[in-house]
Parts: C-alpha cells; structure tokens; sequence
C-alpha cells in the first residue's frame, strides 16, 4: 500500500530564468511557423547566455523555409524580431541581457528527408509518430487544477511575482526566480507547508540590509496569499534568498538551453516522466503531443470520479502510426467497478491515438505554444484555444461507460 504520511517538495521556475526562456524563444518560433503554415515541421533548440541567443534545428514551412527555395524573402528577419520580442516580453533590458543589443545567430535548417519520408502522410497510410517514445500523463484531485500540490503552489507563488513585476507592484524584482514547496502529507491529502524556498533575482536598491528585508517581506506576504490559509510554516522554515544577494541573474548568470526543466513543465516529480521535452517541437512530434493527451486522458479520468489518482503511459515507434502500448495505474484509487484494464480497452476509442488523430482531436496545429512555456504546461485554464488538453469533455463518456 502506498504511503500515506510523508513530506514531498516540487519546484518551479520563473519565466525569467534562462532555461526558460529559451523554451520561450523556441516555442515563439514553433508558433510563428505555425501561423503561416499549421502543417509545418518544427524542432527548434534555443540557447541563451551573456546577451547572446542561438536557434539551431530541423524546419519545413510552406512560405517560410522550403528545402528547394530556401529562406524566403523577410523570414530572417520576422524570426530575429520574434527572438527579440520574447525576451522584451519577458522583461530583460539589463546590460548583460537586454532584447535590443543582444547577439542573434540562426542556424536553423532544413528537416532531414530520412526523418520526412517517415513521418509524413501518405495517400494509404496515416502519418508515422514523429520519434521512438514513452509519454505519460497524470492527475490528481488534491487541488483545483487536478495537479500535484506541491507543483501548483510552486508555480502559483512565482506567477504572482511574474504579475506584481509587470504591473509595477514590485518593481524591485527582476525575472530570473525560483521557487520550492515541501508540503506535509496526511492520509494522502496536503495539509501543511514545512518548508518554502524562493530565490528572486532583484534590483541594486534590494543589495542592503533594508532591501533584503523589504524584499523577505513582501515574498513572506507573497507565501500567506497563495497558499490555503493555516499552511504557512514557522518562520525559520522560510527561506527567501538563502545565499545572499542575487542582483546578476538570467543568461548572464547562467547558460539556458530549452528542454532542461522537464520535470517544472509537467508534474514536479510526483509522477513519471518518459525523458523528452515538448517545447520547440511542433505537435507530430509525440515526445509533445502524445504527453498532452496522456494528461487529457488522466484528468478526464479523475474529474469523472473514475479515481483519485492516474498515471497513463504510451509509447510509439518513429515511423508507425498507432501507439504500441496503452498503460493505465489508478495507484489503488479507483472507483467500485473501475478497473485498469476496462480503462485502456475504452480510451483509444474515445480518442484516436495516432499523432494525427490527437492533433486533430485536441486542435494542435495551430500557434498555441508559447504560453505553455512558463508556469507548466499542465493544470492551465483551456480558452481561446489555448491549453486543448485541459478540457474535461471526456467525463460524461467516461461516467456513462462505468
């Protein structure tokens, strides 16, 4: 039986810290492409550090970058003036990183024909899985968004430091943060925080002794407004800036490259992950679309009353359409008469798992990514066509099938 008292901790990155943005930067040329061609094959790498960005990768994108034609007229430029316009987003204007004077190099490229001849649809066959893979998805009922709680708070609690710097009610905070959640499990339900980590980046006005408090005080305030009351822990348990002074922060602090903060995009460590990463991937790739349905299929699962808690797998052969294996763990959650292997006859039915069947049941052909590069790409709130494999339109199907 699985444990039921125990401390667990996740963690969570801000939108400034240099890993992440370079997600960014890859998922706003993901989204880019999209826009001019939503059948367009993506797989962009970022790397950003001392005001300097490079994109390298594999592309194909009617009106864009077509092998025989090349670059087509002003594509150079509109990718430049996308890079650039993230990291303004963002909010980077600092001397070792600022949007306008940074170095820009693209080396983007054609996608390898073996790669194409793969995976591209043919008139008698649907298209291959982009890559060889395992993906999982996961719920659970321990909080609103069906995610783990300690990831929820974690990315929560720097998403409103994200909102107070752009608004101006905390100018002194600068973008790179990270942040660190230790809850107290009971029965398997959180109850209490036993520990919270934050380390913000900030302005020189915070480098004294009258900042570093104002700074602690406004995270500590921070802290008291994100979690559920009652769940702050004893002071000495809070820890706000740890090694001191944290002025230089982002690429100029430190080498970001995308997909190294996996475990912060998906479920802070409290289920499995199967190893790829899903920004600057366009949705053939499986390592991205395969995961997304995954967690479709989980949360549906769990919001119908199914179970407490899913973990489902898939995995695919690059090259071969159907997944080779559907697996289901309701980790000894599941509702009378709920049994896994019911659960993984009935969901290829419900949604065809070919990538182009999820693609087109989750609507991923289109320029939708970006947002999921900061703060998780699971637990967000579906609108606008954004966050797809968010929505619980699977749940009275589910019901009715038990």
């Amino acid at each position: 039986m699985a444990r039921q008292t125990y401390l667990f901790t996740s963690e969570s990155v801000s939108e400034g810290h240099p890993d992440k943005v370079s997600d960014q930067i890859s998922d706003a040329i993901v989204d880019l492409f999209l826009s001019k061609d939503p059948y367009a094959r993506i797989a962009c790498e970022t790397l950003t550090t001392t005001n300097t960005v490079v994109v390298a990768g594999e592309i194909r994108c009617k009106g864009v970058f077509e092998e025989e034609a090349g670059w087509a007229d002003g594509a150079l430029e509109e990718i430049e003036s996308t890079v650039r316009a993230t990291v303004k987003r963002i909010g980077y204007e600092q001397s070792g990183f600022h949007w306008q004077t940074l170095a820009f190099t693209n080396k983007l490229h054609g996608q390898s024909a073996h790669i194409a001849r793969g995976v591209d649809e043919a008139a008698n066959k649907d298209e291959g899985a982009g890559d060889q893979g395992i993906m999982f998805g996961y719920a659970t009922d321990e909080t609103p968004g069906f995610m783990p709680a300690t990831l929820y708070y974690s990315h929560k609690i720097l998403e409103r430091m994200a909102a107070d710097r752009h608004s101006g009610a905390a100018p002194f905070l600068e973008p790179d943060a990270k942040s660190q959640v230790t809850l107290q499990y009971e029965n398997g339900v959180p109850v209490r925080a036993t520990a919270l980590v934050v380390s913000t980046q900030h302005s020189a006005d915070c480098s004294n002794e009258e900042g570093q408090a104002r700074l602690r005080d406004y995270v500590k305030g921070v802290f008291a407004e994100t979690l559920p009351k009652g769940w702050l822990p004893a002071d000495e348990a809070i820890y706000v800036n740890p090694t001191g002074l944290f002025e230089i922060g982002g690429p100029d602090g430190d080498a970001g490259l995308t997909g190294r903060k996996i475990i912060v995009d998906t479920y802070g460590g409290a289920a499995p992950h199967g190893g790829g990463a899903f920004s600057g991937k366009d949705p053939t790739k499986v390592d991205r679309s395969a995961a997304y349905v995954s967690r479709y299929l989980a949360k549906n699962v769990v919001a119908a009353g199914l179970a407490k808690r899913c973990t489902i797998q898939l995995s695919y052969a690059i090259g071969v359409a159907e997944p080779l294996s559907v697996y289901v763990d309701l980790h000894g959650t599941g509702a009378d008469g709920v049994s896994e292997d019911a659960l993984e006859a009935l969901l290829p039915r419900l949604v065809r798992l070919t990538p182009k069947g999820i693609r087109e049941h989750l609507q991923l052909n289109a320029p939708i990514y970006q947002k999921s590069a900061a703060y998780g790409h699971f637990g967000r709130e579906p609108e606008g066509g954004f966050f797809t494999w968010e929505k619980l339109d699977l749940v009275d199907a589910l019901k009715a099938a038990f």
